[in-house]
């Protein structure tokens, strides 16, 4: 048909063939479900089938064991820190503490001067220096008391916890998204080519599971003699025919090959195979889509006059 002898509009070979999707797993784990067979028929979003999560499932499970320790954690450090009303209590006390300290401080002088003029006994001097050093104490302990409340550590530890507890809850939303992933839907419309495990069975990361044929991803591809490589483009548009197929499927031609090659095995015929020939293609559209993949069929570019019909 594209020999020597043949007409100049005489139809290019080609044959119908498919951008398969090859669906596979996110991570390698064992098959648990298969919604689908080789023929299924399914829309974008249908499951197709879904792989166990015994190890996902553990690491959720220690993600949220970890979310509850440390909800715990943050929940102790905030009841732990003294509220406003608290610490005024505690300065009160400090005051308090203060002002009797004075007073023993002020006792104890007195008494050491009475005592240098012997005008008391020696365990008076004795009681007036133990309250002093009671009431110095009672002060000290005070101030702790308030310091600790006010200590700027206490929030930090709050802030630190309250950090780690949002990485862990971080961590387990990542945990739950992998384990969602694990559940596989259609990326697009189309129909299931092959199955290639079944439940029960490993799949590694990688491997298909099942392939899927997009109606858009039909296409037919043809070849091209040199001579009439020019009247061949990119965006044209082409009558597909076969067969016992309708006459009004057409395509749209995506690619013309630069390169020169033989005649495919495929196609050729005794007058064709030592021909050197351009691949094309071109995207089937409507009815076309439903042609059967290896289907041979023979493209005629659509003249000017026929297209404006």
């Amino acid at each position: 048909m594209m020999g020597d002898n043949a007409p100049a509009d005489a139809p290019f070979l080609g044959y119908v063939e498919g951008e398969t999707l090859y669906i596979g797993p996110n991570e390698g784990e064992r098959l648990s479900k298969l919604y689908v067979a080789a023929g299924s028929v399914v829309k974008a979003g249908d499951q197709l089938f879904s792989m166990a999560t015994p190890l996902l499932d553990r690491s959720r499970a220690e993600a949220d064991a970890r979310i509850g320790q440390l909800e715990a954690q943050v929940q102790n450090l905030q009841a732990a820190t003294s509220r406003p009303e608290q610490i005024a209590v505690l300065q009160a006390a400090l005051e308090r503490a203060e002002a009797a300290l004075a007073l023993s401080r002020n006792d104890y002088q007195r008494q050491r001067k009475l005592f240098a003029t012997g005008d008391i006994a020696k365990a008076t001097l004795d009681r007036a220096e133990m309250a002093l050093k009671r009431d110095e104490a009672s002060v000290k302990e005070a101030h702790r008391q308030v310091e600790a409340a006010r200590i700027p550590g206490r929030s930090q530890e709050i802030e630190a916890a309250a950090a780690a507890l949002g990485q862990a809850r971080e961590q387990l939303q990542a945990i739950d998204i992998r384990i969602a992933r694990q559940s596989v839907k259609a990326p697009a419309n189309g129909v299931v080519q092959d199955v290639f495990f079944r439940p029960g069975e490993v799949v590694n990361t990688g491997q298909p599971v099942v392939a899927l044929l997009p109606p858009e991803n039909r296409k037919v591809r043809f070849y091209v003699p040199e001579p009439r490589l020019s009247g061949v483009r990119v965006g044209e548009r082409v009558r597909v025919r076969c067969d016992g197929c309708p006459d009004d499927l057409f395509g749209l031609i995506s690619f013309v090959s630069s390169r020169q090659e033989y005649t495919p095995p495929v196609i050729f015929s005794d007058v064709e195979r030592a021909k050197l020939v351009f691949k094309a293609e071109a995207r089937l559209q409507g009815k076309a889509r439903e042609l059967p993949l290896g289907m041979p069929v023979s493209v005629t570019p659509i003249v000017e006059a026929e297209a404006a019909k």
